[in-house]
């Protein structure tokens, strides 16, 4: 059976699903789509085009799974202001103008697709883009919350709407106006239905999403009135407007302003909005994916660009990958692209269906929608989760917001970058640490011999500007394999860096795999946040570690607790057990730190710093040993791979040693020693087997003491486990083979 055979049975396996998933979808889009379109000062069937379109076009030519696309919350200040400033005055002409710079953002967005710039969410730091989705939320919450109390004529900014709202629970409160006051308590009651709805367990309540139960109640009520004869006390001015025939009515873009300023403003600000909400809801829909897949962002933006032209030029707003829409996908069930076509279907029946229902939508409910949309977006818990991560995130969180408020999100997104690099400058106290390595080859990948990990490297800095090229090696790496990222060469490593790293992770775990952070140890914290910047410290100040304990050190703690060992992270400067090894006679050993002691038998596990070489030659190294110390004495002796370090040895005195009946032991290892007679003796085919069965490790003794070296660097935790078993293993052989002689 073909794979093609194959999959299309799993396509028709997964119909019924992806038909439902749709549909649930469609009955939170409908609402959502008219209510976006009416905060944007659109008319209310350009949001529905918007749906219709991208479900149809995405679905076809999309690279992304199980995401829904339609108008995004996100574009809503930006496409007011576009249809404001262009408008002057005349808010259709302006949306007419609007629909011209939706087109051209379209083809950006497009080009944007067919030069990979899938990444350029990357170069946002992580808390510019919360505090420009704080303004957005403010914004849709300062303009929806007037036409929410029946008032429908708010004109003025942000800050100006937020300022009236004060007023206008005055003019509630007061009000002789019946008419008004039964629209205010429409979307008042509209309001508590959002908030209070995930409150409700009723199984078949929750069959329905609230914005729909909102739209069936306003309008079943409306009925109600029409049965009983009394008149609706909501005016034509307070209901949605929907041509009669939809397709005859159709708006179509104004290009006779394409070459001023303000159009040219607009269709970069559309495009950068629209990218900026789109990959990140395709990053967070990955996640939530059941089956694991990862969405071809580049694709998702042709796809998003094509489905955004045609929107613009059939009287549509653009078109944006949604989370919560696609989060809802998720939860009901879909399994592939079909359930956005089918979204965009329903929709379509929706309108030729239900035209005149939909005319008996109460503005005020829509905008209650939206009003607990923004709030949700600006949500006091956002501002919190910024602030545990760290103080410099407050200040770029509201730079970003303040500034976005107060002039644009162009601005705001810009003013936030900034004041992010001026604070990573200040920080590192050197600029030239960005300059100067910005664009250098900063990012060694490879795959380890032996056990197989991939090993990262990381050096000079990592954050915002340059974390494009970590992912660029981690998208190269299967998400079933083990990864080890290493930062003790690296400087300084920023907060959108490590959560990023995280949200790899995730995804790396859920396939089996896992990605292990090393070498932060050393760096200095501001909170004891997991995502807080880190910057290494220098050795005199690394006093009062257990502040800045990063996750490895959180796990090492447990692991000691796991073999009731102790935990020391404080580094300790009394390296003299060390010093009558071979191996350190060229050395210069530094300091430990990390140490794992197990008090009864005599072993420890550290990460200790030494050098090697001088002058322009000299290099630190870290890396994690272990040391045992021996109730016997055995020969001094090392075994290494066959060929590394038989020059330091030789100097030493030492000379290879083979074991007899041992041929492919002694062709992969070398083994070197004084007392050859004593070695051959330890050295048994139960010691042998031991070896040849286990990952490569150094081995040396000093004649009292084992010391067990895996690779030239730190090890992650669970290479860590692995060398305590193989060095208590190693402990029993050579134990015991001395008491029973």
């Amino acid at each position: 059976m073909s794979a093609k055979t194959t999959n299309t049975g799993i396509f028709i396996k997964s119909l019924p699903k992806n038909i439902f998933s749709g549909f649930v979808v469609s009955l939170i889009a409908l609402p959502l789509g008219l209510g976006l379109a009416l905060a944007s000062e659109a008319p209310p069937i350009s949001g529905i085009i918007a749906a219709v379109v991208g479900g149809i076009v995405v679905a076809l030519l999309g690279g992304s799974k199980v995401t829904i696309t339609g108008p995004g919350n996100g574009l809503v200040i930006v496409l007011l202001g576009a249809i404001t400033v262009l408008g002057e005055g005349d808010m259709y002409q302006g949306y007419l103008f609007t629909l011209a710079a939706i087109v051209f953002s379209g083809i950006l967005m497009l080009l944007l697709g067919f030069l990979k710039m899938g990444r350029l969410a990357d170069f946002f730091p992580a808390s510019a883009i919360q505090g420009m989705l704080a303004a957005i939320g403010i914004g849709i919450l300062a303009k929806q919350f007037h036409i929410m109390m029946g008032h429908n004529n708010a004109r003025g900014t942000i800050v100006e709407l937020l300022l009236t709202i004060p007023n206008d629970l005055l003019i509630l409160v007061n009000t002789a106006n019946l008419n008004m006051l039964f629209v205010a308590i429409i979307g008042i009651v509209s309001l508590f239905i959002m908030v209070f709805y995930s409150k409700i367990r009723n199984q078949y309540f929750q069959l329905i999403p609230a914005p729909m139960w909102i739209l069936i109640l306003s309008v079943g009520l409306s009925y109600c009135y029409t049965f009983f004869g009394i008149p609706y006390p909501v005016g034509v001015d307070f209901l949605v407007s929907i041509p009669d025939d939809v397709l005859s009515n159709l708006a179509f873009p104004d290009f006779a302003r394409i070459m001023d300023k303000e159009f040219i403003i607009a269709v970069f600000a559309i495009t950068l909005i629209s990218s900026i909400e789109s990959l990140l809801s395709i990053k967070a829909v990955d996640k939530l994916d059941p089956l694991v897949r990862r969405s071809n962002v580049n694709k998702d933006l042709k796809a998003l660009g094509l489905a955004t032209t045609i929107s613009g030029l059939l009287g549509g707003l653009n078109v944006v990958t949604v989370i919560a829409r696609s989060s809802v996908n998720v939860n009901s069930g879909a399994t592939n692209r079909s359930a956005n076509f089918f979204h965009a279907l329903f929709l379509v029946g929706f309108v030729l269906i239900f035209q005149e229902q939909l005319k008996r939508i109460p503005l005020a409910a829509l905008a209650a929608i939206l009003v607990y949309t923004g709030y949700k977006l600006a949500n006091p818990e956002s501002f919190k989760k910024v602030a545990r991560i760290g103080k410099e995130q407050v200040l770029i969180f509201l730079t970003t917001l303040l500034t976005t408020l107060f002039t644009n999100l162009i601005t705001g997104i810009a003013a936030g970058i900034l004041v992010t690099f001026i604070i990573h400058v200040v920080i590192n106290k050197s600029i030239s640490l960005f300059i100067k390595h910005l664009f250098k080859p900063n990012i060694l990948l490879f795959k380890e011999e032996g056990e197989g990990n991939y090993y990262i490297s990381v050096k000079y800095f990592c954050s915002f500007l340059n974390f494009h090229k970590l992912k660029n090696k981690l998208d190269a790496v299967p998400e079933s394999e083990d990864v080890v990222v290493d930062f003790s060469m690296c400087s300084f490593v920023d907060h959108t860096a490590l959560e990023g790293l995280e949200n790899y992770n995730s995804a790396f775990n859920r396939k089996g795999g896992s990605i292990e952070l090393i070498g932060l140890d050393k760096h200095e914290a501001d909170s004891f946040h997991p995502f807080a910047i880190r910057k290494i410290l220098p050795i005199a100040a690394l006093k009062p570690i257990e502040r800045y304990f990063t996750k490895r050190q959180k796990d090492l703690e447990e692991t000691a607790k796991d073999y009731d060992w102790k935990y020391m992270a404080k580094k300790n400067t009394n390296t003299s057990f060390l010093e009558n090894f071979v191996f350190f006679h060229t050395r210069e050993i530094g300091y430990f730190y990390n140490l794992l002691k197990d008090a009864k038998n005599g072993c420890s596990v550290f990460d200790l710093e030494w050098t090697e070489g001088a002058f322009i030659a000299k290099e630190v190294v870290k890396t994690t040993m272990m040391h045992i110390k021996l109730d016997v004495d055995i020969p001094v002796f090392t075994l290494d791979k066959e060929g590394l370090l038989q020059l330091i040895y030789s100097l030493a005195g030492f000379k290879a040693i083979t074991i007899e009946n041992h041929p492919d032991f002694n062709r992969r290892f070398n083994l070197s020693g004084e007392n050859e007679n004593a070695i051959q003796e330890l050295f048994t085919d139960e010691m042998v087997l031991f070896l040849e069965s286990h990952p490569y490790y150094h081995i040396e003794s000093n004649g009292s003491s084992l010391l067990i070296l895996k690779k030239e660097r730190l090890l992650g935790v669970q290479e860590i486990k692995r060398m305590i078993y193989f060095g208590q293993q190693l402990h029993n052989l050579v134990q015991h083979k001395k008491i029973s002689h």
